[in-house]
């Protein structure tokens, strides 16, 4: 993978790859005397990531320099965090298989210290080749700091104690039948709760996954639970109950630590 651009003051970057969420602390490079702290991903919350469509959450960090640099020269340095899960960060950065900063900007606070935003770019289709990598990610830091000549003269990749979860994006449908339907009769109320495989690329089935069936009477916003339903091997949903007003059936799935939450449109049933 291609290493990240070098950072700079209000210079936008184009970087590796990456992706998450949370609020790291501050990791020392003791190689290079660059620290990156106040590291803030996706507002701390988990990043949820599909099949194809690339995900790029937001990103904030601050970046100080060591005696001899500066942040106006961003040929002298890169400095950005990076996630790594199931190896040693210096593995990671060394090998280019950890998840990195796809562009940011930075700006001056001082000679030395700069504010950077940007985001991360989680492309699922090339970047997540195992469902296994729907876990807890672990943040890093690539620090590297360049002799005049643009030649690497020193490089750390120091781990933080920050983590980040990664979770599977999925998606619920539903139909309720027969419409119309005469009051007090039997409605029976189908759909599925699938999720992104990354290995297929496209959504399989979710198994034994608790689906909420919720209704809203016609002229309310307001969904309340009926019943509560288990998925079936192939991630088929299914039950019946007893039409009594016109409204809205939907299914809603509150989801896993691997795999994000998910709600079905609502369908129309008129009761007669």
């Amino acid at each position: 993978m291609k290493a990240a651009g070098r950072t700079g003051a209000v210079i936008t970057l184009a970087g590796a790859l990456a992706l998450v969420p949370i609020t790291a602390p501050t990791a020392q490079a003791a190689d290079t005397g660059i620290t990156v702290s106040r590291i803030v991903i996706n507002g701390g919350k988990p990043v949820v990531v599909g099949t194809h469509d690339v995900q790029e959450p937001p990103v904030t960090f601050r970046i100080t320099l060591p005696a001899g640099y500066s942040t106006a020269d961003p040929s002298g340095y890169t400095a950005e965090p990076f996630l790594y899960h199931d190896t040693a960060p210096a593995k990671a950065g060394a090998e280019g298989s950890g998840l990195y900063t796809g562009s940011y900007i930075c700006y001056e606070t001082s000679s030395r210290i700069a504010d950077c935003e940007g985001s991360l770019r989680i492309d699922p289709y090339y970047r997540l080749d195992s469902n296994n990598d729907a876990t807890t990610w672990n943040v890093a830091v690539l620090a590297q700091l360049f002799k005049a000549n643009g030649q690497l003269k020193t490089q750390e990749f120091p781990a933080t104690s920050g983590r980040v979860q990664i979770k599977r994006w999925a998606k619920a449908t539903v139909n309720a039948s027969p419409e119309p339907v005469k009051k007090g009769k039997m409605l029976t109320v189908t759909g599925s709760l699938t999720r992104a495989d990354w290995v297929k690329h496209k959504y399989t089935g979710v198994a034994a996954g608790l689906a909420r069936l919720q209704f809203c009477k016609k002229g309310s916003t307001v969904y309340t639970t009926v019943k509560s339903v288990r998925s079936s091997s192939t991630g088929a949903l299914k039950t019946t109950v007893k039409a009594s007003v016109d409204g809205y059936w939907r299914w809603t799935f509150g989801g896993w630590d691997t795999t994000g939450s998910a709600t079905s449109s609502g369908d129309y049933i008129d009761v007669r």
